[in-house]
């Protein structure tokens, strides 16, 4: 008997998540991208099998052609109505024997679909009225106040901040409570307003997370019905499980009581991926354990049953690993550039890693992180960052990262990064920031000047540890710029508030 082996893929996700710098608008744009693939399918879900619906992306055997052509007509319009910004690739193919001949056939199809543009269903004649914040047409949902389709209905913005917090944020409610692995009774301790993020300081961070050997999992187990579908619901029981970790790593360093705000907001936890927005002193701390955990977490889930038993790396590694990408980023930046930055971060973070193991091997490339201090006012390409702000006239790199979560031979740990910048907590300390300060502004112009201007600091703090190490240059890097950079994030105050 035929079968129909339907596969969609969902596209425009973080341009729809950060479309508004509303934080109530995004999370709840995360939790209506997550039930896209369970309950916004769930009425296509019959006579058939699904395989997989996590993540932006869906498997499923049809049994019959014409449950497979309902899903294929109306399920686009579904999503692109309930979500507008969002839309969908679909692909099909017809079999009738094993499911693994012809994965890798509609695998081929939905990359083809991928790359041929879908109408907008957000066009608007040119008299409509256009919300400020993103440009779209609106709706009219109160008396001089207006909010386009896609925050009115999709995101479920409410006319009042009380609103807010009186139960009708249930899905935003779920996918903290998902994160953060706690019972949160009410909306209390559920930040709405980015002001309740911050804390001494006005520096946040969007930190984004991706795990490494995934594409290799698929390759060997992708055409294994049964152990395709084991594995997709085991490494999203990993994922939130090292989340759960990395909030209790972080947990102790803000009012944690059943009426305080956690800072942290969730934005994307499915699949292999991660995505927060979090106060900037905790963010290194958090990603380190998000990381490590992942790593503990996939041994334990994925391990025995499939990373070893079907010998998918070279070494029979039992776990998967993960690389990051934190944007550092003020409260009043807009979140969207700070996750381009984050998501561009993590993928130069997985280029560095994955130099060490050549990707024509099966080797697992190891867990890193990388983060920057956005300083300017806009984004443009990290290349160009890099070149700008972080490589002085005669070549010499201030880009230090990535920092490995796991000593490796010739690369910084995350622990003896931390180590760097203890360095500036001792007596002679503020003497030394601006010291240093001041030699790497003068070392991008000038290392004649910039050399000037350290024997001068090494007579004055009389050879102190952090002056030689922190301008140190080796290899064609020096670590100052990055050490700097977090010390003010940690330390800088510039709001009236009392830290417990």
């Amino acid at each position: 008997m035929e079968k129909y082996l339907y596969g969609a893929a969902v596209q425009g996700i973080q341009q729809f998540i950060f479309r508004t710098n509303e934080l109530k608008d995004i999370v709840g744009a995360s939790e209506l991208v997550e039930q896209i693939c369970t309950s916004a399918f769930d009425e296509f879900a019959n006579n058939g099998e699904s395989i997989v619906r996590a993540a932006g992306n869906i498997k499923f055997i049809f049994n019959n052609k014409a449950d497979c052509e309902k899903a294929v007509r109306e399920f686009p319009k579904k999503v692109m109505i309930m979500a507008p910004g969002i839309t969908i690739s679909q692909a099909v193919v017809a079999f009738d024997g094993e499911f693994g001949e012809v994965v890798d056939e509609l695998e081929r199809l939905l990359k083809i679909q991928r790359n041929k543009p879908s109408r907008s269903v957000t066009f608007g004649l040119i008299g409509i009225k256009r919300a400020n914040n993103t440009g779209l047409p609106v709706v009219n949902i109160g008396i001089e106040k207006y909010k386009e389709k896609g925050q009115t209905k999709t995101k479920e913005v409410f006319k009042d901040d009380a609103a807010l917090h009186i139960g009708k944020y249930i899905k935003v409610k779920k996918l903290c409570e998902k994160s953060f692995g706690i019972s949160l009774p009410s909306h209390e301790r559920i930040a709405y307003d980015i002001s309740s993020i911050t804390g001494k300081n006005d520096w946040i961070a969007v930190i984004h997370a991706d795990g490494n050997g995934v594409g290799k999992v698929v390759q060997k187990v992708g055409k294994k019905k049964d152990v395709f579908k084991k594995f997709s619901e085991k490494l999203d029981l990993a994922t939130e499980e090292a989340a759960h970790e990395a909030y209790n790593a972080v947990k102790g360093r803000f009012d944690d009581n059943e009426n305080s705000i956690i800072p942290i907001r969730p934005v994307v936890l499915s699949g292999d991926d991660m995505t927060v927005i979090i106060r900037g002193d905790l963010a290194l701390d958090y990603t380190t354990a998000f990381i490590k955990a992942f790593e503990d977490k996939t041994r334990l889930h994925l391990g025995d049953d499939i990373l070893k038993k079907e010998h998918i790396f070279a070494n029979d590694e039992d776990c998967l690993t993960a690389c990051a990408g934190i944007a550092f980023i003020k409260s009043s930046f807009p979140f969207y550039y700070g996750y381009q930055l984050a998501e561009l971060l993590c993928s130069e973070a997985k280029k560095d890693t994955k130099a060490i193991y050549s990707v024509n091997t099966n080797h697992l490339p190891p867990s890193c992180l990388m983060f920057h201090k956005v300083q300017d006012s806009f984004i443009i390409d990290y290349k160009d960052i890099v070149k700008r702000e972080l490589t002085a006239n005669d070549g010499l790199s201030f880009k230090y990262g990535p920092y490995y979560v796991q000593e490796k031979i010739g690369k910084t740990t995350v622990k003896k990064f931390i180590e760097y910048c203890d360095l500036l907590n001792t007596e002679n300390g503020d003497g030394v920031k601006s010291g240093i300060r001041n030699w790497l502004t003068l070392r991008i112009e000038s290392k004649s000047k910039a050399d000037q201007r350290l024997r001068r600091m090494l007579q004055v703090f009389k050879d102190d540890a952090a002056v030689k190490t922190l301008t140190n240059e080796t290899g064609g890097h020096c670590i100052a710029y990055d050490v700097l950079a977090y010390h003010t994030i940690m330390n800088q105050q510039t709001n009236e508030i009392t830290e417990e």
